[in-house]
């Protein structure tokens, strides 16, 4: 039987939240409670919708959170645009995170494609 395990978006959402992790970890003490904590949130929602959708009954319900997931990943694009400007992301760091997501976010569209309702 496959989980949410098996989803490659899944997987990607995992990989980026963790990704997430290791590049705020240098940001300033005073942004543990802004910025870092919000990228690091909005980055561990996108696998952790996956997975609360694919435990649901029906296929609305799990579209749904796909769809939040994918909410998720605009957040914290724009979270990490701001980190970048102010200083606390460098542009190569700016760039992965970027990429990573936007990587994210066209298998998470094509899981959500796929469960017509």
């Amino acid at each position: 039987m496959k989980t949410h395990h098996d989803l490659d978006a899944w997987q990607l959402g995992i990989k980026l939240a963790e990704e997430v992790y290791e590049k705020t970890r240098g940001f300033p003490r005073e942004e543990a409670y802004g910025l870092v904590s919000q990228m690091r949130r909005a980055a561990v929602s996108v696998p952790t919708n996956i997975a609360e959708g694919a435990g649901r009954e029906t296929t609305k319900d799990y579209r749904r959170f796909l769809i939040i997931a994918r909410g998720s990943l605009g957040e914290l694009e724009t979270l990490i645009f701001i980190a970048s400007n102010v200083g606390m992301l460098s542009a190569n760091d700016r760039e992965a995170l970027l990429n990573h997501r936007k990587k994210t976010a066209r298998t998470l569209q094509g899981l959500i494609r796929s469960l017509k309702i």
